[in-house]
């Protein structure tokens, strides 16, 4: 069994035995989604570490954007609910990057892609393929995203 696997089940049943209703729910429901992913396909198989953290990365976004549509339907109680299990995720995921840290890769990244000749808006694949690998969880999509269009249009 990987060890992040591990160690949400062992934090599951530390929350079981703590009556922490929030933490025990929102791991039980990773850990389902983690399983799940083990079964699905030709074969059973287990998840590598990265594999679960992708899969947990899934999961607090599902989070995040339950948390907006909640809070822009007017149910702030169930919104504040999807927060704390995001937050209860974002536990298992490693440490996001700040805008300046993000900004930087880009910028190496356009440099790059600029001495291979690819210029201007249309670069943004290029850009995109060397970035990505660099950031790798540590950074939503869409902020890389608009952070190399930022980076291409100034």
């Amino acid at each position: 069994m990987t060890t992040l696997k591990t160690r949400l089940k062992d934090d599951l049943t530390a929350a079981i035995k703590a009556r922490d209703e929030l933490r025990s729910s929102t791991l039980r429901l990773t850990l389902t989604a983690i399983q799940k992913e083990e079964v699905a396909g030709e074969t059973a198989r287990e998840l590598s570490d990265d594999e679960v953290e992708k899969i947990i990365t899934r999961e607090a976004k599902k989070r995040r954007e339950a948390a907006d549509a909640f809070a822009k339907g007017g149910r702030a109680e169930q919104a504040e609910r999807e927060r704390a299990e995001g937050e209860v995720l974002a536990e298992y995921l490693p440490k996001q990057l700040t805008d300046e840290e993000l900004d930087a890769l880009v910028a190496e990244a356009v440099a790059e892609a600029k001495a291979s000749g690819a210029e201007g808006p249309r670069a943004m694949g290029a850009v995109m393929k060397i970035v990505n690998p660099k950031v790798a969880g540590r950074a939503e999509g869409g902020r890389v995203a608009a952070a190399v269009k930022k980076r291409l249009a100034g």
